[in-house]
């Protein structure tokens, strides 16, 4: 047999041979070094045989990060040979340690056990020094196929080994890894021995699965780590950790109280406390000023609708396992309103138009439900009932990429406002080999060539994701990479032909005949409540001066300055600034520290001097830390204030 090499030349082997063979035929030195290959572009170890002709590429210790995936499965088997010797130390018998199944994961792997009793977060270190142990032993991992009887014979007292290994394909090779006296059922791929694995680990949490995601199976503890090439990078990862924690929009969501989620309301139904509602109502007030500049014209639905509208829309029963169930009323059926375009489309229905009146430009913050499990429900980032800034443009084909390069210009100044500047652009069209999707086929083709067109025009960078499109049509999404480095699906647009088709609305054209209008459905925050929680998280909740909920704080340095700072707090109040006044019995540095930890962007403290002056001293909490200025008119700040507030600064 023969490999092809990164620079072309053909390497004679024997047949059967390895990539470690195929790096001793090179040189012992790359022998030694190799940790890994790749086989036609496909992650293998040393060990694993290679297919005769294939492109190979070594990978040594010198990039240790291009076989992440493989190291991280090779700590997985490291971990779970861990816990059988900490378990056995205990005296457990090893017929009492179960497995489950142990994937590498972004990041790291986990393992799931059975075990006589569970792993408590302080035995993690104590399973990581083991780890350790085992990793300087530096056990060589090998590989052997085996029988299927061989393979049930390993396992006797294991039930979870003995499914897996009875539910393999017949016509596939069963494959064991080894290293020292441990071990398990795997396809691999490893690295070469234990001593070789990278030192920047970390065991990380443990949860309960259930065995095979069944609900009716029983409950695994599963145990997680992370690794990665360098404890640099463990280090940074560990750090970003830290960061999410410290921003994690639940946590800050009380203590700024901003949103509440009550048991007795309902599970994924937040409920806006008055800081979050000024928050939520800034957010809308900049759009709708956004959107009254570009003619959009605002309507309200009901939060429930006849079942046969959504019939039609196509929407029930496409995503009926996404929607609450429906409701009989007066011998009707009834459902939670689960998107707000069918009502658009009926309220564009609703008197004859001209080809002069379009585009029609619907927009509404509307409120629709869908029904997630509990499991997946997370703070305001995953609900059950949320406000879309929704809105619908039905068009002419001739008006169609001017109003989508409209839409893309809007969604991108939305992010650009709130400094999420890291943007990908996502293409989703349709699955030709899918039956998820509604409509001619011609149609299809050519929205998503205008959506392409059109992204291409202002020269975006794009990807194009098959499947991804809705159900009635191919969109534009934007991806957003936030402070700490994660994504999320924010803006989309879709154009859609289909809509229009299910409902039967029209326009008169020129020529005095009906003619079908293009549908453009878009919602640059997507939810208000998933972008208020990313929002949060973003700026860790110290928000910009026109977003905070609370502007300003105003602190007297004793009693005898109250009267001075609430007649400053109504001078403020006035002009439409939102101030308070702390006119605590604490001491003044107790009462700044306390803003400091509401977030509350500025403060201004007022003593002797500053009431004599009519003056105020400034501390302001900025990104680059805390900016303090003393003796400042209080006439002009305010005016400063006012129009960085009226301006969005």
């Amino acid at each position: 047999m023969h490999v092809v090499l990164p620079d072309g030349k053909q390497l004679e082997l024997a047949q059967g041979a390895t990539a470690l063979d195929a790096a001793r035929a090179i040189g012992e030195r790359l022998a030694g070094d190799a940790v890994a290959a790749t086989a036609n572009g496909e992650l293998v170890d040393l060990m694993t045989p290679l297919p005769d002709g294939a492109a190979i590429t070594l990978i040594t210790k010198k990039n240790p990060a291009d076989a992440a995936p493989l190291f991280r499965h090779s700590l997985g088997h490291v971990m779970s040979q861990a816990v059988g010797e900490y378990y056995r130390a205990k005296g457990y018998a090893d017929d009492q340690i179960k497995r489950g199944v142990g994937p590498s994961i972004e990041n790291g792997w986990y393992q799931d056990f059975d075990l006589p009793e569970p792993i408590k977060e302080e035995d993690l270190p104590e399973i990581e020094k083991v780890m350790r142990d085992i990793i300087s032993r530096n056990l060589p991992f090998t590989r052997r196929e085996i029988t299927r009887a061989e393979g049930l014979a390993q396992f006797p007292h294991d039930p979870y080994k003995q499914e897996l290994i009875a539910g393999l394909p017949e016509d596939e090779p069963i494959t064991f890894y080894t290293q020292g006296d441990y071990t398990d059922l795997c396809r691999g791929p490893h690295f070469p021995s234990t001593g070789r694995l990278p030192g920047a680990f970390k065991l990380m949490s443990t949860s309960g699965a259930y065995w095979r995601g069944n609900e009716k199976n029983p409950i695994l503890q599963r145990v997680y780590g992370v690794a990665f090439a360098t404890q640099k990078e463990l280090d940074e990862y560990l750090h970003a950790l830290e960061e999410a924690k410290r921003r994690d929009h639940r946590k800050l969501g009380k203590e700024l109280e901003l949103f509440t989620i009550d048991p007795m309301v309902g599970k994924g139904l937040p409920l806006w406390l008055p800081n979050g509602t000024v928050l939520r109502e800034e957010l809308t007030a900049f759009l709708k000023e956004q959107q009254f500049k570009r003619g959009y014209q605002g309507v309200i639905t009901p939060n429930i609708g006849n079942l046969d509208l959504y019939r039609t829309s196509g929407h029930y029963p496409y995503y009926a396992e996404s929607q609450f169930n429906p409701i009989e009323v007066d011998e009707e059926q009834y459902m939670l309103k689960p998107m707000n375009c069918p009502h658009h489309v009926r309220i564009y229905g609703s008197k004859p138009r001209s080809y002069r009146d379009l585009p029609v430009r619907l927009a509404e913050f509307g409120t629709v439900y869908r029904y997630e499990q509990s499991g997946e429900l997370n703070g305001l980032t995953r609900v059950r009932g949320f406000t879309q800034d929704d809105a619908h443009i039905f068009c002419r084909p001739d008006q169609l990429k001017r109003e989508f390069l409209d839409v893309l210009d809007l969604t991108v100044l939305v992010l650009k406002t709130f400094g999420m500047t890291d943007v990908r652009f996502r293409v989703g069209t349709r699955d030709p080999e899918s039956d998820k999707y509604v409509g001619d086929e011609a149609n299809w083709t050519l929205a998503e060539k205008q959506i392409i067109e059109a992204v291409e025009e202002v020269g975006l960078p794009y990807t194009i994701e098959p499947g991804d499109a809705a159900f009635y049509g191919p969109k534009l999404d934007f991806v957003v990479k936030d402070v700490l480095g994660r994504e999320w699906q924010l803006g989309t647009i879709q154009v859609d032909y289909n809509l229009p088709e299910r409902f039967d609305i029209s326009y008169v054209g020129e020529d005095g005949q009906d003619h079908r209008p293009i549908m453009i459905h878009r919602a640059p925050f997507g939810s208000v409540e998933r972008f208020t929680g990313i929002l949060i998280e973003h700026y860790a909740g110290d928000f910009p001066l026109w977003l905070a909920p609370r502007q300003i704080m105003i602190i007297p340095i004793a009693d005898r300055h109250n009267d001075y700072a609430w007649q400053l707090r109504d001078e403020l109040h006035a002009a439409g600034l939102r101030a308070e006044v702390d006119d605590s019995s604490n001491r003044m540095n107790a009462k700044v520290r306390t803003a400091e930890l509401s977030k509350i962007p500025v403060m201004l403290i007022v003593g002797d001097k500053e009431q004599e002056g009519r003056e105020v001293s400034v501390r302001e909490r900025t990104p680059e830390g805390l900016k303090e200025r003393k003796g400042v008119a209080f006439d002009d700040l305010r005016s400063e204030l006012l129009t960085r507030y009226k301006t969005r600064a």
